[in-house]
């Protein structure tokens, strides 16, 4: 606590004595935390975002087990925040802070509390999805990163706890009063003559909204009116939160939980939204350093975009066909069948790459201390490039490319190099030219051809084989072409129902 900072009360027990919240004492609250909290030996768990919601659960709870004796407070209560490795910097540096206060007050106070930070799979990470497989930016439609980076990770936690306890309880932060559709899914889920829900998609997990009634101010009069009770203040939370209404990105455990790109607290990478005002109101408060993070949000909204298509996506899906939107065919207007881009080209993933790993060494060596994409990251998104359904990248670009930023190599795996090189890339092309076939189509058939090289049975490979020659490998115009009596049709859908049925109709 600085000296400039003044509570109304000198201590947590002091405010929770005196204070009422929500139309109700809070040492009632308290006590209905103990009480729900003793009846039974399921294990709690906090959903914990650093927002003014959770923290302020947190607290409740933290105070509620401190007031308890030392012999009841028989169970854990685990504090799970999920860290999608994308999330707003000065966000994840003031929840580690949070998470190491906790992890070191609470075992000194003789409390069963624990503070976790739950990841992403290697694998389904944003950048690996991104730069690796080539997804495209998520956006209203394709909003492919959430499940992967932010429900699956506290998803597996709790889960976890459910089988080793049989039951749990997800203690979270949501409020009634932060809209309509919250408050639809805490009512609907309301278990009758308990204070705990049904969990919406976990089997054998409820759920618990202490503050589930109190209004945002509310909540803010109870943060700033005593210390923390794991020491310090909320006042670097409240900074967060002036001059911006965006309001906090909660611990996201279903798929019902909207998109949080416009709040300070989800990922700085967010293209959900149009404009990313959560950057903006940072940079505007002071956080200069932040700025080429936002330009580069802005690269990435800008690939999205219909428009830009066809200068940053392939124009075959990942499995090497060409798609088209069957569901304009309900659109009596459509006469043309729409085509559907696949994932980024690799040379744009590159830029990406080498742009990103840039920006980071650049706030780095401004004195910030950053790290945008990680070491395990690198190497996974090599291995998708090497092994890239559409585009194997035969030159091993991606280690020339970090040591072209760093001046400095990775301890890169030897076995994930191809068995090709950059010469063999460039006399490929060459050939392929001369002959008029596809350089991708060869590519792929000397990889199957050398996934079995050397094994006794080659049972499969002429499956493969057949499966690669099956693909989309001419250009573009020269598929829409082919495809010319799928995609153009001269009647309406409506037309065409009238003509088979017309004899039904007369």
């Amino acid at each position: 606590m600085t000296a400039q900072e003044q509570f109304v009360f000198p201590d947590h027990l002091s405010m929770i004595q005196e204070f009422s919240l929500g139309n109700r004492p809070l040492v009632d609250l308290v006590r209905e935390i103990q009480n729900i909290y003793c009846s039974d030996d399921r294990p709690w768990i906090i959903g914990f975002s650093g927002g003014k919601d959770s923290t302020c659960v947190l607290s409740l709870i933290y105070m509620a087990l401190l007031q308890l004796p030392a012999e009841k407070r028989a169970k854990h209560v685990y504090v799970v925040s999920s860290d999608t490795l994308v999330e707003t910097p000065v966000v994840v540096d003031m929840i580690k802070r949070v998470i190491k206060l906790i992890n070191e007050a609470a075992p000194k106070e003789g409390l069963p509390i624990s503070a976790h930070s739950v990841v992403p799979k290697t694998d389904q990470t944003f950048w690996v999805n991104l730069l690796g497989r080539g997804y495209p930016a998520p956006n209203q439609t394709f909003r492919w990163c959430t499940e992967r980076m932010k429900i699956d990770p506290v998803s597996e936690f709790i889960l976890d706890k459910v089988a080793k306890f049989g039951e749990a309880v997800v203690v979270l932060g949501s409020r009634s009063q932060e809209s309509a559709s919250r408050a639809q899914v805490i009512a609907k889920h309301k278990i009758d003559g308990s204070a705990l829900s049904r969990h919406s998609s976990l089997p054998n997990a409820y759920t618990y909204m202490p503050i589930e009634s109190w209004s945002a101010d509310e909540v803010w009069m109870y943060l700033m009116s005593a210390p923390c009770p794991w020491g310090g203040s909320n006042q670097e939370l409240l900074e967060l939160y002036k001059g911006s209404n965006q309001g906090e990105c909660p611990l996201v455990i279903d798929k019902s939980t909207p998109s949080c790109g416009n709040s300070r607290f989800g990922c700085w990478t967010c293209t959900v939204v149009t404009a990313d005002k959560a950057l903006h109101g940072l940079i505007e408060s002071g956080a200069d350093w932040m700025k080429p993070l936002l330009a580069f949000r802005n690269k990435l909204y800008m690939s999205r975009q219909p428009e830009n298509s066809e200068e940053y996506r392939n124009f075959r899906r990942r499995t090497g066909r060409v798609s088209y939107n069957s569901g304009d065919i309900s659109d009596d207007s459509v006469r043309e069948v729409r085509h559907i881009p696949g994932p980024y080209w690799l040379s744009k993933r590159q830029k990406f790459l080498r742009e990103l790993l840039t920006i980071e060494k650049g706030i780095n060596e401004s004195g910030e201390s950053i790290e945008l994409i990680t070491r395990p990251e690198l190497h996974m998104i090599r291995r998708e490039w090497l092994r890239d359904p559409n585009e194997p990248d035969w030159e091993d670009s991606l280690p020339r490319i970090y040591r072209e930023v760093y001046g400095e190599d990775l301890d890169w795996v030897e076995d994930d190099a191809g068995a090709f090189t950059r010469a063999d890339s460039e006399t490929l092309e060459r050939l392929a030219e001369k002959y008029g076939v596809p350089s991708a189509l060869v590519r792929k058939m000397l990889e199957a051809e050398l996934q079995v090289s050397g094994l006794g049975k080659r049972r499969g490979i002429l499956n493969s084989l057949e499966s690669i020659l099956q693909r989309d490998w001419e250009d573009l115009d020269a598929i829409n072409e082919r495809n010319h009596s799928f995609r153009k049709r001269g009647k309406s859908y409506v037309e065409e129902v009238k003509d088979e049925f017309s004899e039904f109709l007369n």
